[in-house]
């Protein structure tokens, strides 16, 4: 089972396997046929709370917020439907808009989903 990222923008790969949107709000400008979703998992999103907290919060921040993710994602049950989608699918593309590709909600995502794989 592997988990990995894009940003939604990028066109479709070939190796993308089974693609999910894990943004809570639908990705601006973006029309369903262009995502090629295979789901749209937005309850593994940030709250609200912390997504709005982010959003205003300084570039420093950072670790703040994933520390408050990862405590979100122990008691999110959308963390277990994720990983069944890791157990039916090599390969699970977890599909974000944000502009950095190191430094969102995703990237906390995915590393939170290798730790409980195994």
């Amino acid at each position: 089972m592997t988990f990995v990222t894009r940003r939604v923008y990028e066109p479709p790969a070939p190796d993308d396997g089974y693609r999910v949107l894990v943004d809570r709000l639908w990705p601006r400008g973006l029309t369903k046929e262009r995502a090629a979703l295979d789901e749209w998992a937005k309850d593994a999103a940030p709250s609200p709370d912390l997504r709005t907290a982010w959003h205003r919060a300084a570039t420093g921040e950072w670790d703040g917020f994933a520390d408050r993710y990862r405590a979100e994602l122990d008691d999110n049950p959308a963390v277990d439907h994720l990983l069944a989608l890791g157990r039916d699918h090599e390969r699970v593309t977890l599909l974000f808009a944000a502009h950095d590709p190191e430094r969102n909600h995703a990237a906390v995502l995915r590393d939170h989903l290798a730790e409980h794989a195994r």
